[in-house]
């Protein structure tokens, strides 16, 4: 055996072969690049659980609006925009936060799955909106722009939820009566107008459920509160309050930074006269999971005796 074969076979390192008073520099080199690999591996785990926060946890919600309307607090559980998925939040998860809250009334805002989704998946945001029948809670349902099969429908009413497809139900909670209005609409013509299609009961407190939000158009028609979803909260939030990054409505970038004087609709509660329209950011990572500083909600509204 030669004298390089001889050090392989017992196993002599090359800081071993280098000469003493070199070995401190091999050292100290080989200690920088393993904390660089370490470092770097750390960055990445905290990047994935930053991602994941952001778009895998749900927080809730808790706003409360006050009306001479009610003698005691009506609370109200909003969701919406789940566009289930296999391996999305799970509907226990889901439904633990609902029971959380502890609602009178649960609104299922839209878009609980995304079209041409498969039937199973379908089957899965059904049977979400059974778990939340069987707890016990009045289930109101609208859709939205995806969730219009005719098969999710029908699986629908049939948990007990009620469908509001233009319709309209009175119901009496905790001492107050309220008047629960659904509409289905995916676009809004330049003559769109609910005072063509129903009154507002002014003995009643008075709620619109509408997938997509259409501030002038709801606020015209002046039911004491308005729920929409849709906007997913603009997916990316800015931090500090700046708005969001990109406003799809109008197409524009930061645009609370650069057009002071635009409306923008994207997330929250928003006044007008005579009511409020609260807009939820819901559930899902649709189209893509790039929720930023905007998590997943169950968003919770407390009518308050005023």
């Amino acid at each position: 055996m030669n004298e390089e074969e001889i050090k392989e076979f017992f196993g002599q390192t090359a800081e071993e072969d280098t000469p003493a008073e070199e070995r401190p520099a091999v050292r100290k080199k080989r200690s920088r690049a393993k904390f660089r690999i370490r470092r770097f591996c750390a960055a990445l785990i905290l990047m994935f659980l930053f991602w994941w926060f952001n778009n895998y946890t749900i927080k809730i919600n808790k706003l409360s609006i006050s009306s001479d309307k009610v003698s005691s607090t009506v609370r109200l559980t909003v969701i919406s925009d789940q566009h289930v998925t296999k391996h999305g939040i799970s509907n226990k998860r889901i439904l633990r936060k609902i029971n959380k809250t502890d609602p009178d009334i649960v609104m299922i805002m839209g878009d609980m799955y995304t079209r041409e989704s498969s039937n199973d998946l379908i089957d899965k945001a059904v049977e979400l909106i059974q778990s939340v029948v069987d707890e016990g809670y009045m289930v109101y349902v609208v859709t939205g722009e995806h969730d219009t099969d005719a098969y999710y429908k029908k699986a629908v009413r049939r948990t007990g939820a009620k469908l509001m497809d233009y319709q309209c139900d009175i119901i009496e909670v905790n001492g107050a009566r309220f008047q629960i209005i659904g509409i289905d609409n995916v676009y809004y013509s330049s003559t769109f107008d609910l005072h063509n299609e129903f009154e507002l009961e002014d003995d009643c407190y008075s709620i619109l459920l509408a997938h997509i939000p259409n501030y002038e158009k709801f606020a015209e028609f002046g039911a004491d509160l308005t729920i929409c979803a849709d906007t997913h909260g603009s997916m990316i939030q800015l931090p500090f309050g700046m708005g969001p990054l990109y406003y799809s409505e109008t197409g524009a970038w930061i645009p609370e930074i650069r057009y002071k004087d635009m409306p923008v609709y994207d997330k929250g509660l928003f006044s007008y006269n005579g009511g409020y329209m609260f807009i939820t950011s819901g559930l899902g990572a649709a189209p893509a999971p790039i929720r930023f500083n905007n998590r997943p909600e169950v968003a919770v509204i407390d009518i308050i005796p005023d």
